[in-house]
């Protein structure tokens, strides 16, 4: 059995068109929901042998600002920074994951949608044994953080319908001012 963190990064800023989008920060909703959010992860008990994470701006700053307000800083958090999560599909998420050393029993992944949602929808079975899956299907806004409990032994035995979707936490559940936004 293998756990896997997904955490989306938290809200961009879109006030300097002249960014490239690798290179947008957070907005200051993005910052509060990156600091709400990293107290839940904290709060959520699970202990993370690796994080792979997006290297683009937005995802470098929910991770840094969740890690300051949950762990005392991101050096307390061992962190692999790899592009290729950056816009990444599904295919290529599980692939990387897929490379993963099996000592690692617990992987939090911080990037970006459509590739961390549609890795939801690929891992996990749409048969009903997974009531939150509903919920991602409506929305999987900025800053939200879900767990799969992975049935393999293996990274490299990552597959389709393998997964069961455990926990599931919108920024705007834990703070009313933090959610809903047609734009996320």
């Amino acid at each position: 059995m293998k756990k896997l963190g997904l955490f989306r990064h938290a809200k961009s800023d879109w006030n300097d068109a002249r960014l490239r989008d690798f290179d947008r920060p957070l907005n200051t909703r993005g910052r509060k929901g990156a600091a709400v959010m990293g107290r839940h992860i904290r709060d959520f008990g699970q202990h993370w042998d690796r994080v792979l994470a997006s290297p683009a701006v937005r995802s470098a700053e929910t991770i840094e600002i969740a890690a300051a307000t949950a762990f005392g800083g991101a050096e307390a958090l061992p962190i692999n920074w790899d592009r290729r999560i950056y816009l990444a599909s599904s295919a290529t998420l599980i692939d990387l994951l897929g490379e993963a050393d099996d000592s690692l029993g617990a992987i939090l992944m911080v990037g970006h949608n459509p590739g961390l949602e549609d890795l939801i929808f690929d891992l996990v079975p749409d048969d009903g044994s997974s009531p939150l899956r509903d919920v991602v299907e409506a929305k999987f806004p900025t800053a939200t953080f879900a767990v799969l409990d992975l049935d393999i032994a293996s990274w490299a035995d990552l597959t389709e319908r393998c997964a069961r979707l455990v926990h599931l936490m919108r920024p705007r559940d834990l703070d009313p001012e933090l959610g809903p936004d047609l734009n996320d």
